[in-house]
């Protein structure tokens, strides 16, 4: 784990360190200060200081065979949340990619593949922020939440065993809106299909973030 004091992007730190170096085993990257982070459709995902930021990069044999490609961030983000919960948050994630708490957003999760890995990139408020999103409902430590999760992750459950758990997680995002083709749309009819897209409005629709 490489901890930094500041950062433009987690995401773009850790990309351009394998590019430079390669990649020999998982890594982190994390900091409390980033100024120019990555989103979901090219949005940025910048929050005070103090909040927590991090990027990991893993290569796809380590992970579950039955995974599917566009439903990582689902994967990724639900092991997160269930450590949270374990912790005593009531965090939740919405289809695909955010955690929020009641109607206000906490955090988001995105992830790329190139070559063989896995690069994801996470932002969750632990107090206070910007606009109108809102903020974790537990005090944690970030080295042991780390610990907690880069070993979740390494354990390899498989796609079946999340996705189970997270079909019942799903009924609670009837309450929120995402966005597809650049337009805000209600999930309140949205069907969960096996590889972690949602059938909507006769379309069927990956994550891809």
């Amino acid at each position: 784990m490489i901890f930094l004091d500041s950062v433009e992007s987690t995401h773009t730190y850790l990309r351009d360190r394998i590019k430079k170096i390669g990649y020999t085993h998982p890594l982190f990257v994390i900091t409390q200060n980033q100024t120019n982070g990555l989103g979901s459709r090219d949005n940025s995902w910048d929050g005070d200081s103090g909040n927590l930021f991090f990027s990991f990069v893993i290569e796809k044999k380590l992970l579950p065979s039955d995974l599917p490609l566009q439903s990582a961030s689902i994967y990724f983000s639900y092991l997160l949340k269930e450590i949270l919960c374990d912790s005593g948050s009531k965090v939740c994630l919405k289809w695909p990619n955010d955690f929020y708490i009641n109607e206000k957003k906490v955090g988001g999760t995105i992830t790329n593949f190139s070559n063989g890995l896995y690069y994801c990139g996470i932002g969750l408020n632990l107090k206070s922020s910007q606009m109108n999103y809102g903020y974790l409902d537990i005090s944690v430590d970030i080295n042991s939440l780390l610990e907690s999760y880069s070993s979740s992750i390494l354990k390899n459950y498989t796609w079946k065993q999340i996705f189970s758990k997270y079909t019942i997680e799903f009924t609670n995002n009837k309450q929120y809106k995402t966005t597809i083709d650049n337009k805000k749309v209600s999930l309140r009819d949205a069907v969960l299909n096996d590889d972690g897209s949602i059938t909507i409005e006769n379309k069927k629709v990956f994550s891809l973030r």
